[in-house]
């Protein structure tokens, strides 16, 4: 997954592709600043799920309020929200005409 606008610094580290879903009512702001050379800052809506590459030292700050105010609610090692390349292949992969799973009585 390329991140275009953000490009995560190059380095020794590899990425880890992470997801975190923004389970509240509120709108949300998820925000990385501890990556020396890159900022990362995207708005997550209610239900929205954020799929992103970040390094594995990376810490991602959730920063939830109302009009012109916010806090970090809460603050998340990516390496818990690394997603396994299995899991991705399995839900970007279509499955063949006939294969749902059978319906138990």
């Amino acid at each position: 997954m390329a991140q275009i606008l953000d490009p995560i610094p190059n380095g020794p580290q590899s990425s880890l592709l992470c997801c975190y879903v923004n389970a509240t009512s509120q709108i949300q702001v998820a925000r990385i600043t501890n990556i020396p050379n890159w900022y990362f800052e995207r708005v997550v809506f209610p239900g929205q799920r954020l799929v992103f590459e970040a390094l594995p030292t990376a810490q991602l700050e959730i920063h939830t309020g109302m009009m012109a105010s916010s806090i970090i609610s809460d603050t998340i090692s990516c390496d818990q929200l690394s997603m396994t390349e299995e899991l991705v292949s399995e839900e970007e992969s279509p499955q063949p005409m006939g294969a749902e799973a059978p319906l138990v009585a």
